[in-house]
């Protein structure tokens, strides 16, 4: 005679709950300009660019994009103080705000969140513990001299 075991049948629903990080970060100057929204399309990426030209309206401001649908939806009017740079398919790598979004990854893994809330706090968190040199030396790229601004 061998055990075997019982596996009981059960109901089970999964429920996924999202939010995004809109950003922008400046090796150059050191500036940054972070939006968390609710979902990741053009007119969310509408808002962040509106938002993003109010800030410092003097200063002309030029965006590294992947090549992202909602980056490049039909219905956009970018603001006159910004340009939209895209990089080539598939080189996130030469985009430095990729680096930024790495070093917030890194300390989002393997931690636990009960709640879109508290995922936000964390954000607003980590965010407020970017100085201007830590955006320098996590955005720069060492074959680009910036020196110092």
């Amino acid at each position: 005679m061998t055990a075997k075991g019982i596996q009981p049948v059960c109901n089970f629903q999964q429920v996924f709950e999202y939010t995004y990080l809109f950003g922008a970060f400046s090796p150059v100057t050191r500036d940054q300009f972070l939006l968390i929204m609710p979902y990741c399309i053009g007119e969310t990426f509408q808002i962040f660019l509106n938002q993003f030209s109010e800030q410092n309206k003097k200063k002309y401001k030029i965006i590294v994009l992947d090549n992202g649908a909602f980056h490049k939806a039909k219905k956009l009017e970018i603001p006159d103080n910004i340009v939209l740079l895209f990089l080539p398919p598939y080189s996130p790598e030469l985009n430095p705000a990729e680096k930024m979004w790495h070093h917030i990854k890194r300390k989002f893994t393997n931690k636990h969140f009960t709640n879109l809330k508290v995922i936000s706090l964390f954000f607003t968190e980590t965010i407020n513990l970017l100085t201007p040199d830590k955006i320098k030396s996590i955005c720069s790229f060492e074959y680009i001299s910036l020196g110092d601004f």
